[in-house]
């Protein structure tokens, strides 16, 4: 006599399961059927979690955002001159990349084909736009250098950012750590960018 198989997945687990299936083969080329193999259980077993596929988008990229969005409210991004503010945001922005990596890779990667996704975009600008905005008052503080346009340092500092995602494996034997990669960023981006009076 054979048992079945029990559903042993929570919604946190299948959710880990679908960002990886998201990131593999895309949002728009993974079906419920990929995801319920990957997850090893039946289509009827996610729907008992999730309306859907978008819903296990949504919550994938609710959780990168609010991550991001909480180092904005976190006292080393409130208090103090605008480029230390700055540099905080960058580190700990790096920090939260890595510790929900599978997450914020597939915020980065998506294209505004569904609802979710364009108001992930949005959501995505409006962060952006406020460490532009830390960087501007920086800037205006003569932190920065004069020299270098302010869009042009807040798409370099985001490029540098974001790339993150492309390269981090931290299952590599000899990975940096999550702190090697901050100190790296932190360093070669404001050693560039800073005024030192």
């Amino acid at each position: 006599m054979t048992m079945a198989k029990r559903d042993t997945y929570t919604p946190e687990s299948l959710l880990a399961v679908a960002v990886k299936v998201f990131n593999e083969r895309g949002y728009d080329g993974t079906s419920m059927e990929h995801l319920s193999k990957a997850a090893g259980i039946s289509k009827s077993s996610i729907y008992h979690h999730v309306k859907g596929k978008e819903e296990l988008l949504r919550l994938a990229i609710s959780r990168a955002l609010d991550g991001l969005f909480a180092v904005l409210d976190e006292p080393g991004a409130t208090g103090g001159r605008a480029v230390d503010r700055l540099e905080y945001v960058t580190r700990r922005t790096i920090e939260v990349l890595i510790a929900e990596l599978p997450y914020v890779t597939l915020l980065l990667r998506v294209r505004g084909n569904t609802d979710t996704e364009r108001w992930a975009m949005e959501r995505r600008r409006e962060f952006d736009h406020r460490v532009a905005g830390l960087l501007k008052e920086a800037a205006a503080d003569g932190d920065l250098r004069q020299d270098v346009d302010a869009r042009l340092a807040t798409r370099l500092l985001f490029g540098m950012i974001n790339s993150v995602v492309e390269w981090y494996r931290p299952d590599r034997g000899g990975a940096a750590t999550s702190d090697e990669v901050a100190d790296a960023v932190v360093h070669t981006a404001f050693a560039g960018l800073r005024t030192y009076r």
